[in-house]
């Protein structure tokens, strides 16, 4: 790969995962990797090489690598019911 297709790649995935974009992580390939699988963050920033890092539901804020970690975007309904719940469980919270 030259350095111009690497440099279209990574502008190709900033465009695809934005700041702000929910993804859940199905596997990353790092046998120290403190981000367990299913953990869900929201993108920070993608990086120049296109290395994403997501700021991890779990703190955690380990980068991700498309093509050798496997994650994927929520989808809009996904993120609705985590809004949902994220709005029953505060007024739960308030009411104790």
């Amino acid at each position: 790969m030259s350095i111009q297709d690497d440099i279209r790649n990574a502008k190709r995935i900033k465009e695809m995962y934005p700041k702000g974009t929910r993804i859940e992580l199905i596997s990353m390939n790092d046998p120290y990797a403190p981000v367990p699988p299913g953990t869900r963050g929201t993108v920070n920033f993608v990086d120049d090489i296109g290395t994403v890092f997501p700021k991890w539901d779990n703190d955690r804020s380990l980068g991700i690598v498309p093509g050798e970690d496997s994650f994927r975007k929520l989808t809009q309904e996904e993120i609705e019911a985590e809004n949902q719940d994220q709005n029953e469980n505060n007024g739960m919270s308030m009411n104790m």
